[in-house]
C-alpha cells in the first residue's frame, strides 16, 4: 500500500500525454518528482475509452505540493476559471517561468498565461499583493491601472506604480 502524504491533491484532467505533462512540469520547476504512474486496467477500457494498459494517473510533487494529472479523453476541457499561482521573488524568476510554460505570449495577459497542455498559470510577483492591498486606495488605484496593462509581470513597473 502506498501512503497518501497529502490531505488535498489537484487532479487536472487532461484529454492525453499525463506522463508527457507531468515530465514537463517536473523539468520546470525544482524540487520536484514523479511519484507514480497508474494504467488503465482492462475492466475500464469500455468506460473510459482508454486502451489497457495506457497511461491512467501520473502523480507528482512541485515545489512539495502534490499533483496528478489524468488521461480522461475528450470529454472535460480546461478553462482559466482554475489556474495555479506562482509566485515569484525577482524578475529573473518571473522570466523563467514565463518563458518555460506560456504557449502562446501573444494572448496572455496580467501575468496569466496557458502552457501547451491547456493549464493556466498565474506567474505572480511576491510583492503584489501587499501593493493591491496598502491601505492607500490611491496606491491600489496606480498598481492596479499599470498591471492591467502587463501581459508578464514587470516588478520595476510595478514598484514605479506603488512609488508614484
Amino acid at each position: 500500500m502506498v501512503k497518501i502524504s497529502q490531505k488535498i491533491v489537484p487532479c487536472v484532467w487532461l484529454e492525453k500525454d499525463a506522463d508527457k505533462a507531468a515530465e514537463f512540469y517536473v523539468s520546470v520547476f525544482k524540487n520536484s518528482r514523479i511519484l507514480r504512474t497508474s494504467y488503465y486496467p482492462k475492466a475500464a477500457e469500455e468506460v473510459s475509452g482508454q486502451k489497457k494498459g495506457s497511461v491512467m494517473t501520473v502523480r507528482f510533487t512541485l515545489e512539495g505540493q502534490e499533483f496528478m494529472v489524468l488521461n480522461g479523453g475528450p470529454a472535460f476541457k480546461l478553462s482559466e476559471a482554475v489556474s495555479f499561482m506562482v509566485f515569484c521573488d525577482t524578475q529573473e524568476e518571473i522570466d523563467y517561468f514565463w518563458n518555460k510554460l506560456s504557449f502562446v505570449k501573444e494572448a496572455e495577459q496580467c501575468g496569466w498565461l496557458k502552457d501547451k497542455f491547456g493549464l493556466s498559470w498565474q506567474i505572480v510577483p511576491t510583492i503584489l499583493d501587499s501593493m493591491t492591498t496598502d491601505k492607500d486606495p490611491q496606491i491600489v488605484e496606480r498598481v492596479t491601472a499599470a498591471f492591467l496593462k502587463m501581459k508578464k509581470f514587470d516588478i520595476s513597473a510595478l514598484k514605479k506604480a506603488y512609488e508614484g
